[in-house]
């Protein structure tokens, strides 16, 4: 089985997936709507999560469409009405061919290393004409914009610097949101339009709720990694401030066609 970068089965997760639907999903849905997807579609969510976006898709397929939602972890799914569940590794496993009028995937592909080879398979598992979009980050570029001091400032560098250590020795490209339309063109993929969002993050938003997350779920590799128990908590506590302001990472929603 594929090991990604940020796969962590703990009590943190069911948070997780909710900050992640709270600060994603409208624009996720906003940019799925612009395919036109609707009755009759089938479409493949890959790495599902809870299932908010497979869903949201299977309102839009039925009467006669169908949703195939997939992920390592199958727990937070249910099936229900045009809405199919599958434990499925896109790193691995196989996919059908030509039977997909729109692939979806958010925040996966990037953890996955042999992602040009996925990519090849995606576009024969669509139909001729079909669709996909890809969500991914560029977390290159997450700068703090207002800390309380400049001791803060560099905390919080620190701890994306280790964050993305830890991602790269894992198998993932911390650029690859931005790489990810040429890969699409160089798989085959044609009509590319790739648009990049940035948000503003402070305290309580959901995306820095999924930071605060991530910041637990990462725990024991951040120390492996240099970072200390006092310097951890310092980064809770900087993300939950009020003076606190940070950018997210960039956002690129990445939409092609299959010729």
């Amino acid at each position: 089985m594929t090991a990604y970068a940020m796969a962590e089965a703990t009590d943190l997760a069911g948070t997780q997936l909710r900050a992640l639907r709270e600060a994603y999903d409208p624009y996720t849905t906003e940019r799925l709507a612009d395919t036109g997807v609707g009755p009759g579609w089938r479409c493949l969510e890959i790495g599902a999560g809870d299932g908010s976006i497979a869903r949201w898709l299977a309102d839009r397929v039925l009467p006669g469409g169908e949703v195939l939602a997939t992920d390592l972890d199958t727990r937070r799914l249910a099936s229900g009405a045009g809405l199919r569940v599958l434990r499925h590794d896109i790193g691995q496993d196989p996919l059908p061919t030509g039977e997909f009028d729109l692939v979806h995937a958010r925040l996966v592909l990037q953890h996955v290393p042999n992602r040009r080879e996925v990519l090849a398979r995606l576009r024969t598992a669509l139909r001729p004409g079909g669709w996909i979009q890809i969500d991914e980050f560029d977390t290159s570029y997450a700068p703090a914009l207002l800390t309380p001091d400049a001791a803060a400032a560099r905390l919080y560098e620190a701890y994306l610097a280790a964050k993305e250590q830890l991602f790269g020795a894992a198998g993932g490209r911390v650029t690859w949101g931005r790489e990810c339309a040429a890969e699409l063109r160089d798989a085959g993929f044609e009509q590319l339009d790739p648009q990049p969002r940035i948000f503003l993050w402070r305290a309580g938003h959901p995306g820095l709720e999924l930071q605060l997350c991530l910041l637990e779920m990462l725990r024991d590799r951040l120390l492996a990694n240099g970072l200390t128990e006092r310097q951890l908590g310092g980064l809770a506590h900087l993300m939950s401030d009020p003076q606190f302001a940070a950018c997210s990472p960039v956002v690129y929603s990445v939409q092609a066609r299959r010729a």
